[in-house]
């Protein structure tokens, strides 16, 4: 409760000094958004990244209008064994329709970079790329680079689908990650899947999800989680 209430005044303050944090160039080419949310605790992948501890995260973006662009965002973390405290991830991509076709692709690339570890095998690099019809979303994250090397040609699938009952959205989805036989770190692939709801509400954004991995994901410190995160956009 200590934890909490401590990031709740650092949101708190945030939120009261950045009240300004969207812009749209006058030829409506460029913009720029920032976000700030409060989690009751980081998961990703079905991994609590958080010790099952509250997180706080923001990020800003820029964008074009042609489709392309670039951001930042960051949150606190904390996992066993290690003195990483914060998780910095930057992100450069393209994103657009296909034609007429309903369909529509976003390719990034997004460092995770977790400064000030002594650990030396913490930051990654990932290519992602998505494709979007209607209520789902296929995606697929290729690590190209690690510092450490038996986490390198690891992949993750997912597939998403979401849909909104009036002012209410719902999500769900499944995703596999493929360690490509990485003995030396005693991971395990497994099986990860969420369902969530969301709403906002004074003008603020409310999630609420349960997310659970299969018995090999436990292995690698998965465990079934729910999560409510509140969430503001600037």
């Amino acid at each position: 409760m200590k934890n909490l209430s401590t990031l709740c005044i650092a949101a708190s303050t945030l939120l009261a000094t950045s009240s300004a944090m969207a812009w749209e160039s006058t030829d409506g080419a460029w913009s720029t958004s920032a976000s700030l949310a409060l989690s009751t605790e980081y998961v990703w992948r079905g991994i609590t990244q958080s010790d099952s501890e509250p997180a706080i995260s923001g990020s800003f973006d820029l964008g074009h209008s042609s489709g392309a662009y670039a951001g930042i965002w960051a949150s606190n973390v904390d996992f066993a064994g290690s003195d990483a405290s914060t998780e910095i991830d930057y992100y450069a991509g393209f994103a657009n329709d296909i034609g007429d076709t309903g369909f529509s692709y976003d390719i990034a690339a997004l460092y995770y970079d977790y400064p000030g570890a002594s650990d030396e095998n913490l930051d990654f690099t990932e290519v992602i790329g998505s494709v979007n019809y209607s209520f789902f979303t296929a995606g697929i994250a290729y690590t190209i680079d690690a510092d450490n090397k038996d986490l390198e040609d690891s992949v993750y699938y997912s597939l998403d689908a979401g849909y909104d009952i009036g002012s209410i959205s719902l999500a769900a989805g499944v995703g596999h990650y493929d360690y490509d036989e990485n003995a030396l770190l005693g991971l395990e692939d497994y099986n990860n899947y969420y369902v969530s709801a969301s709403t906002e509400f004074a003008g603020f954004g409310l999630d609420l999800s349960y997310s659970d991995v299969d018995s090999d994901g436990e292995l690698n410190g998965g465990d079934d989680q729910i999560v409510f995160t509140i969430s503001k956009s600037m």
